[in-house]
């Protein structure tokens, strides 16, 4: 029991602590990162609420509870209607040689639920590293779209020697351009890593990512 009580504690210091870096972010006007601490501190104030029998304590933890939810619901409206308004963005600075800037990592942010399209344009898939040779990189793509569509995806490609834009596209209003294009990896030193296609421990060049939604520019620079 005194096992629980210690956990219980420790849960809500967490919850705080997060729930205290949320209103700094929000002060800074940092609002997307401030709604993320808002929402894993409020669910871990929950799992506190849940384990608390207390009915003066559990009575308390509503209370906060619901000050914190609406604190982060006014940042949601905000970064809504700065979305549909076209005017947020977002800036990522990506350092030379760093790793852990994968496309999962990079690009799953803007791919919600809203999500049924995705259009990418990209010149610039055409290094040895990146596929050896125009006919492997062919036969790589076609089996991608084979796989996709047993899932009920459809993937469509078009192959362009006049197209010079980099950019990509979601159906929720977002829009990325891109400089380097989806090339920003360095080759990797060690073939293993393309054999098993780690692109999370592989370094990168200096990069900046700008996501913008609606009909502003988004840029993608490297």
């Amino acid at each position: 029991m005194a096992k629980y009580g210690k956990e219980q504690d420790a849960q809500s210091v967490a919850a705080f602590t997060v729930l205290k870096r949320a209103m700094e972010l929000d002060s800074d006007s940092r609002y997307q990162q401030a709604l993320v601490c808002y929402q894993e501190g409020i669910d871990l104030l929950m799992q506190v609420l849940r384990g608390t029998k207390d009915d003066t304590k559990k009575r308390d933890l509503r209370k906060q509870i619901s000050g914190y939810m609406d604190k982060a619901e006014i940042v949601k409206k905000y970064l809504d209607q700065e979305k549909e308004d076209g005017k947020y963005h977002k800036q990522i600075k990506i350092e030379e040689n760093a790793t852990g800037f994968s496309y999962e990592s990079l690009f799953q942010q803007y791919l919600n639920e809203t999500v049924t399209e995705v259009w990418i344009q990209d010149p610039y898939i055409r290094q040895i590293h990146q596929g050896s040779g125009k006919q492997q990189q062919s036969s790589g793509l076609q089996e991608i779209k084979e796989s996709l569509q047993d899932h009920g995806v459809l993937l469509e490609l078009e192959y362009s020697s006049s197209v010079h834009d980099r950019e990509i596209r979601f159906n929720n209003g977002w829009m990325i351009k891109i400089g380097r294009g989806l090339d920003y990896f360095k080759k990797p030193q060690v073939q293993v890593l393309v054999m098993l296609n780690l692109k999370r421990l592989k370094p990168v060049c200096q990069a900046l990512l700008y996501g913008n939604s609606g009909s502003q520019e988004s840029k993608y620079w490297t």
